[in-house]
């Protein structure tokens, strides 16, 4: 047979002996003189064929025989049925089907030329494995259970996929070994129903075409489209764990299926109970037709009272079957334009609810009239029980991650030492399971080595100032403009007097700005400036104009210009989330060196602590060398953060400059975490030294000088031991080689301040890259030692 499958246990023979044989049986029986006849004359016919019961081996010759096989096979598939049945005669495992209904003729032949008939989800393996099985019960009698269902997906004429269960009788069929076919004892039946996914093991036990398979199948298909589409869509909506987006798609396909329209869309938008209006969904990927683009929308702005009534309070389907008939019977209110302006003719609202309560609502929309309407929204019937478990899913999930990231921003559990919380977690939930009474014990890690570093800008303190400052002269200079304006039209005392007033004001604040100047700017603009904007907004539409552009420059919360402020506050913004983000980055790679404790914090720039040693990682030996990776890593991290520093500079409204720090400590320590604080603290009068230090040694000045430790454009290395001082040297000339850092090398001793004496430094300039990213490379201490050497 040239279309069987070579590599297969069956040799297969197309046969109809089995009819042939039954035939013969009935014409014993006593019957009616015409059945009698009937089958006689079939007979007669039939055996003018010999080969249609010797066996067929070559499928091209069914062609040939398709007369004699329809006559034969006549009361298998009456003629009056052949409009309704969707049935055929087939060679098993090769989807080659014959003397087909006419209905599934049709079918066939609407799928399109190339269409090729397979079997979902069965591969050339399974069809052995599943032939070996039918071996195992026709010969040997063992009676394995290996039934699924199959199906055909066959597109109709539109390319909407119609999906059909298959149903195969096997009554015509016979299967013998040759005798080449080994025999098959209990224990290899033993050994393969334990190894149903070991193909060579299936082929060494039966070999290919080692068996005949003599007769043919019968497969009845039932259309399963509507089912089928509700079980996928169970599958997608209960445990797809792929994208929104490719969520949506697959959606669509099912309902396209179950509606038999082609182009169908889906779309959903949220209901918000408390403010009683409508949002899209979280995800950029979801259509809502019923906001068409915008963020938020009034229920009641949103629906007609019809749909309002059924939707939100009836939570029943509202359907429009004529969007154009709908627009003018309503005016072309807010749904009918959303409507309209995505092509939609037809469409089914269904509401998405549980327990009274209304979480969404599901759009499907066509674009040709009368193609969805009351009467098919009843297929959602058994559709919705299942979006509502899934939109229910979602926005549980959605809430998570809005816990899991208020944890993350909000709280210092950093999951590399979460191992220990849940730990404890788990004890606290056994002890108040057991009595009743639990409490949850202090966390606390010894023998750890610290690490702190800080990108801090420089003098923003001042900058804010000078902001604030040019905030309030620009804004007395423009309450004078207009109160100059006003005299002219009307010579009042009170304006020179208020005029005075500001002008001593304007004097105070460009020599100086104190902790108390923008209040009592505010005192003066409350008195006596507010009252008098009243007044002369009355007196001409010039006036009127220009106190109108005089309150557009206010922050409507302070009452006072927000321009040079807003323009710091953006870019202080801007740097702080651009460099918390990079390092949090970094870190995730620096966590592959040894689990170590992080955390950042944003001030006038970020600070980081890290805590290293063998209690914080979870059965992981502990060698110094980790401890050195990762002090490499923060000077070369500070490094790279120093270039994005300043590579914002060109795109931020305000010019900042920035200092960097590093804190070297070279003892151990404990830390604890303080449940009433939520987050981890030096444990101990002894190590609270280290706390003290980190305070006051960004405001340290140089022995003997009036200059800051800290200064632009350099990293200082603040460090007491010798042993530091040659480590963090070795570390430098490394990164001079990788360009992170210059030539500039300074050793410094900083002034004793209270609490801190004897602290030594090292201060490197750090070298800017010139094009859109500094050179970063996988630098390790393993690599520094190498190059050393």
């Amino acid at each position: 047979m040239k279309e069987q499958l070579e590599d297969f246990p069956l040799e297969i023979k197309i046969s109809f002996h089995k009819v042939f044989e039954q035939y013969e049986a009935e014409i014993k029986k006593e019957h009616n003189k015409i059945a009698n006849k009937y089958i006689e004359s079939v007979m007669e016919y039939i055996s003018q064929y010999p080969e249609l019961t010797e066996g067929i081996e070559d499928a091209g010759d069914l062609e040939k025989y398709e007369e004699p096989i329809k006559v034969l096979l006549n009361d298998l598939f009456p003629t009056v049925l052949t409009n309704n049945e969707i049935k055929a005669a087939s060679i098993p495992y090769h989807n080659i089907l014959f003397n087909a209904s006419s209905r599934l003729k049709n079918i066939l032949e609407m799928a399109g030329d190339d269409f090729v008939l397979e079997t979902r989800d069965i591969d050339e393996d399974a069809h052995y494995i599943n032939a070996c099985i039918n071996i195992l019960k026709e010969e040997y009698g063992y009676d394995i259970d290996f039934s699924r269902p199959l199906y055909y997906d066959i597109p109709d004429e539109n390319g909407v996929s119609r999906h059909y269960r298959i149903a195969i009788n096997g009554d015509f069929v016979e299967i013998f070994p040759k005798e080449n076919a080994p025999e098959i004892t209990q224990e290899d039946v033993d050994l393969l129903i334990q190894n149903i996914d070991d193909i060579d093991l299936w082929k060494k036990k039966f070999p290919p075409r080692s068996y005949v398979f003599k007769g043919f199948t019968i497969v009845n298909l039932t259309d399963v489209t509507v089912d089928d589409a509700i079980s996928k869509l169970k599958t997608t909506l209960l445990y797809n764990e792929s994208s929104q987006k490719d969520e949506l798609k697959s959606l669509e396909g099912i309902f396209r299926s179950i509606y038999k329209i082609p182009d169908l869309k889906v779309g959903f938008t949220v209901f918000d109970t408390s403010e009683k209006s409508f949002e899209p969904l979280e995800s950029d990927d979801t259509n809502s037709f019923l906001l068409n683009g915008k963020t938020s929308l009034d229920s009641d702005e949103g629906l007609c009272d019809e749909a309002y009534k059924k939707l939100v309070e009836g939570h029943s389907y509202f359907s429009i079957s004529n969007v154009d008939a709908y627009a003018r019977k309503t005016n072309n209110n807010s749904l009918a334009q959303n409507l309209k302006t995505n092509n939609v003719k037809s469409c089914i609202l269904a509401p998405i609810a549980k327990k009274s309560r209304l979480l969404g609502i599901l759009e499907l929309v066509s674009e040709r009239k009368n193609e969805l309407h009351s009467i098919n929204a009843l297929k959602l019937d058994e559709i919705l029980p299942y979006i509502v478990t899934a939109v229910e899913r979602n926005r549980s999930d959605f809430e998570n991650r809005v816990k899991a990231i208020i944890q993350s921003e909000c709280t210092s559990i950093h999951p590399s030492v979460l191992w220990v919380f849940e730990r404890e977690a788990r004890k606290f939930i056994r002890d108040l399971d057991d009595d009743g009474l639990a409490s949850f014990k202090d966390i606390s890690f010894k023998n750890v080595y610290p690490l702190y570093g800080q990108i801090d800008i420089v003098a923003s303190s001042e900058a804010r100032n000078t902001a604030i400052q040019k905030d309030l002269l620009t804004q007395l200079d423009f309450i004078l403009e207009i109160i100059k304006m006003g005299s002219e039209i009307e010579e009042l005392s009170i304006y020179e007097q208020v005029g005075f007033r500001i002008s001593e004001f304007k004097q105070e604040l460009e020599e100086s700005l104190n902790a108390s100047s923008e209040q009592k700017v505010f005192n003066l603009l409350e008195k006596e400036v507010n009252p008098i904007m009243t007044h002369l907004r009355k007196q001409s539409n010039e006036l009127k104009q220009k106190v109108e552009e005089y309150e557009s420059m206010l922050n409507p919360e302070t009452g006072l210009v927000y321009d040079e402020r807003k323009k710091y506050d953006t870019t202080v913004q801007h740097v702080n989330r651009t460099m918390s983000r990079y390092i949090d980055r970094k870190q995730v790679q620096a966590q592959k060196i040894y689990p170590h404790y992080f955390e950042r914090y944003k001030t006038d720039g970020v600070d980081h602590n890290i805590y290293i040693g063998a209690s914080m990682a979870n059965n992981k030996p502990f060698n110094k060398i980790y401890l050195y990776n990762l002090r490499l890593w923060q000077l070369s991290t500070m490094c790279e953060m120093e270039n994005r520093f300043y590579k914002l500079q060109e795109t931020t409204p305000v010019k900042l400059d920035a200092a960097s720090l590093i804190l070297v400590y070279n003892s151990t320590m404990s830390i604890r975490y303080r449940m009433d604080e939520k987050k981890f603290d030096v444990d101990g009068t002894y190590n609270a030294r280290y706390e003290i230090i980190k305070k006051r040694i960004d405001k340290a000045y140089i022995k003997d000088t009036e200059d800051r430790i800290t200064q632009k454009g350099k990293i200082a290395i603040i460090y007491s031991q010798r042993s530091d001082e040659r480590e963090y040297l070795r570390y430098i000339k490394y990164l001079q080689a990788k360009n992170y850092v210059g030539e500039e090398v300074e050793l410094l001793e900083l002034q004793d301040v209270q609490g801190v004496v004897g602290l030594k430094a090292i201060r490197v300039n750090v070298l800017y890259s010139t094009g859109d990213n500094p050179e970063e490379e996988n630098i390790t201490y393993e690599n520094l030692m190498q190059e050393l050497h």
